[in-house]
């Protein structure tokens, strides 16, 4: 009687605790949902670390630095961040893996440990990306966007487009603006589509680049 009670006491707890545990890449810059982007990578611990995610097809984090640096010690991620799928891959240059990744859903860090390994792990939870309609007062960003992707196309922003999406056309212009770092991670942050549009509304329309 009294280990099934312990038992069922343990089940409870684990059931609670359980959080996605994800290994976290510590960048320079924010990787966004749907979006692409190329890393070199050429750190041991890091090639291992990613080798792992693709054989076992799993994701990781890609989080911007709050402190520390690429190389060296395992850097301190800013808590929200996105989860990284490799899309294609090439060891082009010894002792160098190059991959493309895709960005999945956004998450926030629960908490986060240093392995043995020196880099970083952490247990997350996930953000909601619900799917939002493009109000009519933002659509000059949506013909804007579609300017853009006809000029630049793939190597720009990465299929599939949505451009009736808030969420969407939010997170391509976090991505492709040129604002620094952590400006990209704040409105990467935001809970709100609706906010973040407006915020970049406006940005676009302080440096005169939407057609009235």
């Amino acid at each position: 009687m009294h280990s099934h009670m312990s038992t069922s006491h343990t089940e409870t707890t684990t059931q609670e605790a359980i959080k996605d545990v994800l290994p976290i890449f510590p960048l320079g810059n924010a990787l966004l949902p749907q979006g692409r982007m190329k890393l070199r990578i050429f750190e041991a611990r890091y090639m291992d670390m990613i080798a792992g995610c693709m054989q076992n097809v799993r994701p990781f984090g890609i989080c911007l630095i709050d402190q520390g640096s690429e190389v060296g010690e395992a850097a301190l991620p800013h808590r929200v961040g996105v989860e990284a799928h490799v899309v294609d891959w090439d060891m082009q240059q010894q002792g160098m893996l190059g991959i493309t990744v895709s960005g999945g859903r956004r998450f926030r860090i629960a908490e986060h440990q240093v392995t043995a390994r020196n880099t970083v792990e952490a247990s997350v939870d996930w953000m909601p990306e619900a799917y939002a309609a493009l109000p009519a007062e933002y659509a000059s960003m949506q013909s804007l966007l579609q300017l853009i992707v006809a000029d630049k196309g793939q190597d720009v922003i990465a299929a599939p487009y949505s451009f009736d999406d808030a969420n969407w056309v939010g997170h391509r212009f976090t991505e492709i603006l040129p604002i620094p770092p952590l400006a990209r991670l704040r409105l990467l942050e935001l809970e709100d589509p609706m906010l973040r549009l407006s915020i970049i509304f406006q940005y676009l329309s302080d440096h005169k680049l939407l057609s009235r």
